[in-house]
């Protein structure tokens, strides 16, 4: 049984970096895919471009990221561009895909999730696809979830006080649903298809604090000042239309006073789910990764919560104030693989360290995962 070492880890490093591609690189909730044999992955991201984002790919050896070969999406309001080797169709002009996920269902199909934004939308969609390369997203105006900004979001659907810019100033169409209550969430998502088919969602959503100004946990220099983030699961059938919540992750009365949850990313094992807890001290405003546990997804066991697992980098490392996970770990060549995106920054952008803001795909790996005695 491996023990709790944060030492075990052993980081690669800058695998992208806005060196080799202008702008804020960020692989948060998305997947790494590696060859059956060797040092070749296929590692899926999104970055900056046109003044918004795009999804694409990289492939190659992290441990010769300048020869990786990277791939953008050909974005489409309609069909997928077959002639390209990345494409993502029926998604209207100018919206701007980002946090790509990507899923190889049992029927044998692909599937990508991801957020997009545009003035007025920001919102959680899906897109199919026979070959993996080619996507077509199943409907634009129905999405899973909605972020509170997004103009299918009504006033009263939302926590008191919360800005929500799309609705006041973007009209919904005629043919868009209001978005139901309970798909009203923050935009740290993460999906995963179960052995029996369906689906989970891990979403991070944001309530008001009962103290106002004067909660214990209250920080005015948060970007979200008076809120309180934690997790919440939802269910599915198909992956489209979600339940919910099943099951929810917060802090309790043996946490700090600031401490929210800013995602939780999720493995599943032979012995369980493991999960990836964002740890967010707002005071600090530093996001580390907590391990934890659940034999159903619902009930998290968090043994480890004094220490972060991954440790972030010292000062003028690339990771040295926020860790944000790829949507899972790993399994390959006798070791779990992280890819995760490393930020230099505090959360609210008030200063850096090492240098000019950035943001850079980074990889670690660990001999094995430190599960708890109690678990099968």
């Amino acid at each position: 049984m491996s023990s709790f070492d944060p030492s075990a880890w052993k980081k690669i490093g800058n695998v992208i970096s806005p060196e080799t591609i202008p702008g804020r690189i960020i692989n948060f909730s998305s997947d790494a895919e590696p060859a059956a044999a060797g040092d070749t992955w296929r590692i899926w991201f999104d970055i900056e471009e046109n003044g918004g984002r795009n999804i694409c790919f990289a492939d190659g050896s992290v441990h010769e990221p300048s020869a990786m070969q990277r791939t953008r999406a050909v974005l489409s309001s309609g069909p997928a561009d077959l002639s390209a080797p990345l494409s993502l169709g029926n998604l209207p002009d100018r919206w701007n895909p980002r946090h790509p996920q990507h899923l190889r269902l049992k029927d044998g199909t692909h599937r990508l999730y991801f957020w997009t934004r545009y003035p007025g939308v920001t919102r959680y969609l899906a897109a199919d696809s026979v070959d993996g390369l080619h996507y077509t997203v199943i409907d634009p105006h129905r999405a899973c979830f909605y972020h509170p900004h997004d103009r299918a979001v009504a006033e009263n659907a939302v926590p008191d006080g919360l800005t929500f810019d799309g609705n006041r100033h973007a009209s919904r169409p005629a043919n868009e649903p209001a978005a139901l209550p309970h798909q009203v969430v923050n935009d740290a998502t993460t999906v995963y298809q179960l052995p029996d088919g369906t689906f989970e969602a891990y979403t991070a959503v944001i309530e008001q604090m009962p103290g106002r100004k004067n909660d214990p946990g209250y920080v005015a220099y948060d970007n979200a000042v008076g809120y309180r983030r934690f997790i919440r699961r939802f269910v599915s059938a198909d992956g489209l239309t979600w339940n919910g919540p099943v099951g929810e992750i917060r802090p309790d009365a043996s946490d700090p006073a600031d401490l929210q949850f800013y995602y939780l990313t999720v493995t599943h094992t032979e012995r369980g789910r493991v999960g990836l807890l964002g740890h967010y001290r707002c005071a600090a405003q530093t996001i580390d990764v907590e391990l934890c546990f659940s034999d159903d997804g619902v009930t998290w066991h968090r043994p480890y919560r004094e220490t972060p697992w991954l440790p972030r980098g010292r000062e003028g490392e690339s990771d040295h104030c926020i860790i944000m996970p790829g949507r899972s770990l790993v399994r390959h060549d006798k070791a779990w693989w992280l890819f995760y995106s490393g930020y230099n920054f505090l959360h609210n952008h008030s200063r850096s360290f090492g240098g000019p803001e950035a943001s850079h795909l980074m990889c670690a790996s660990i001999p094995e995962i430190p599960f708890p005695p109690n678990m099968s």
